[in-house]
């Protein structure tokens, strides 16, 4: 059985990505420190508790796992607003543990890695990005994914690493059999507001409505957390074949289409019985206008395109809010 290394695969997408890989025969062996992922997260699979800088514990993963064949890069903070507020922090665990982590691993041998960055690279582009559009991150946890993304490169083209980036925009819902979703209880992104707003009975607050777009709201393409998953397989299963000469490359996965955040919160409203309001508020520090995925590479390369809609998105994160406390317990 392939073997591979998720950093970060107690958390929402990590422990998402190691189920999948599950399904699919691929054993994920799971380096997380806990800071944000969960240990409920991690049972029936090799679990390693620490730090991804820690170069004792990843050579004693790979001394225990000497089969691994690739990691899968998930390991970050990613709060915005937190970002802003405390930009050091974000530069030292996204960046610097990045750096540190790498070295452990081709220490070992290991020159594959599958790097999880963000479509906040780009710079604001509310009629959509392909993967040569303009890099123009607008927070500091934008920049810390940019710099990442970078330096690994920069290290590819060196000949001792082969990287493929994957930019994820804006994951939703849950694994569709609920074993894992998101981890905290009050997400800070659009959705997590409006089922916040849902269970209290209060507004929802639409953070800006001067940007450009067509209705004035922010504009996201919401991709089923299930539908990133699988890409996470596909690109596994083909690395290789999809750099071919290349030392690296980058893929957009996104639906290929946008959603604003009025349109989010109607079709939220056509699948809830009670309905939300909302009120208007002003933009959050570091929120961009937003932009959607051209994802031509991703189906040429990886033959993926997604399966889900933004309103099954909305269905499996409504079934995850609803026994998240159980499954968790705080």
């Amino acid at each position: 059985m392939v073997k591979v290394l998720v950093t970060g695969g107690a958390g929402y997408i990590g422990s998402t990505v190691a189920s999948a890989c599950l399904d699919a025969g691929i054993a994920p062996v799971i380096l997380d420190s806990l800071v944000a992922g969960r240990r409920e997260f991690t049972r029936g699979r090799d679990f390693y508790e620490g730090d991804i800088a820690d170069g004792a514990l990843v050579d004693k993963i790979f001394a225990e796992h000497s089969d691994i064949t690739a990691v899968v890069h998930c390991a970050a903070l990613i709060v915005v607003p937190e970002s802003v507020s405390d930009p050091a922090r974000y530069y030292e665990w996204n960046v610097t543990k990045s750096l540190e982590m790498l070295r452990h691993v081709q220490r070992n041998g290991c020159g594959r890695l599958l790097f999880s960055s963000s479509a906040a690279i780009y710079q604001p582009a509310p009629d959509g990005v392909g993967e040569d559009s303009p890099i123009g991150p607008a927070s500091p946890y934008a920049r810390t994914k940019a710099a990442c993304e970078g330096m690994f490169a920069d290290i590819a083209a060196a000949g001792e690493l082969r990287l493929v980036s994957l930019r994820y925009f804006n994951p939703i819902g849950a694994d569709p059999r609920l074993r894992t979703g998101l981890q905290v209880r009050y997400p800070t992104h659009a959705l997590g507001k409006l089922i916040e707003a849902h269970g209290s009975g209060q507004p929802f607050p639409i953070t800006g409505t001067d940007y450009p777009t067509r209705d004035g709201t922010g504009i996201r393409d919401y991709v089923h957390v299930w539908d990133l998953a699988a890409a996470h397989v596909a690109a596994l299963r083909t690395f290789d074949d999809v750099l071919g000469q290349a030392s690296s490359i980058a893929i957009n996965l996104g639906t290929g289409t946008g959603t604003t955040v009025r349109e989010l919160l109607a079709a939220f409203n056509t699948v809830v019985d009670r309905p939300v309001a909302a009120v208007e508020a002003p933009r959050r520090p570091g929120d961009v206008p937003g932009a959607y995925a051209r994802n031509e590479r991703a189906r040429q390369l990886l033959g993926w395109q997604t399966r889900y809609s933004v309103a099954d998105g909305i269905r499996d994160s409504l079934r995850w809010a609803a026994i998240r406390d159980q499954v968790l317990g705080r």
